[in-house]
């Protein structure tokens, strides 16, 4: 199981502490929220912050973008150092100009779907991006419970990549909820790297969490 830990849960008064620490116990990617208090009902981080981290991180920056206007990030948060942008299928119109867009930059592409949003949607992108974040709470806060029928829809991504070959190729990523006490059934439905906040920051021993969650 591959990790990457949401530093939207870290004390961002000691981010460099936290983000050190994330790397001590390899983790796979470092997760990145943003919000515009649009899409979702939540402000975070911008570019500067990204761009500020980047100078004591070489982690994989999966920067997810929880933006209504994606398209306009995309180069603000490729100059600030983001090794792979996320954005919501929901959040544009035209999902393979973005797609488009963050691939002219040589950087990895990954689409978002909300809960309750029909996984079918996602079809047509599959073939062009290199990640899916399956969203297992309805995205802006972090804390909440995993909801139990994201577990079919992982299954049912994995199944739809397989009829279409692409099960080696395309990553499935899961965030929201998932703790090590969920991590085993979010792992054998089929996802490759999970996304974890509070189970990490807010453990006794966070460095101990990210070294369970690869175990398993």
């Amino acid at each position: 199981m591959k990790v990457a830990p949401s530093i939207l849960s870290a004390d961002f008064a000691d981010l460099k502490n936290a983000i050190a620490m994330c790397q001590s116990a390899q983790a796979d990617y470092l997760h990145i929220d943003v919000m515009d208090n649009h899409f979702v009902p939540n402000l975070t981080i911008g570019p500067v912050v990204v761009k500020s981290i980047r100078t004591i991180s070489d982690l994989f920056f999966d920067v997810h973008l929880m933006v209504t206007n994606p398209m306009e990030l995309v180069k603000p948060f490729v100059d600030a150092g983001a090794d792979n942008i996320t954005f919501h299928v929901e959040a544009s119109k035209d999902p393979f100009s973005v797609i488009k867009e963050i691939r002219s930059f040589n950087k990895q592409v990954g689409i978002s779907i909300k809960p309750k949003t029909d996984i079918n949607i996602l079809k047509p992108l599959l073939r062009y991006v290199d990640l899916v974040l399956i969203m297992s709470v309805e995205p802006g806060f972090g804390g909440q419970k995993y909801i139990p029928e994201s577990t079919n829809r992982i299954k049912s991504l994995g199944k739809t990549l397989k009829k279409l070959r692409l099960r080696k190729q395309v990553i499935i990523e899961v965030d929201g909820g998932i703790n090590l006490s969920n991590a085993e059934i979010v792992k054998n439905a089929g996802a490759d790297i999970i996304v974890a906040g509070s189970a990490v920051f807010g453990a006794d021993d966070p460095h101990k969490a990210i070294t369970k969650f690869r175990a398993l």
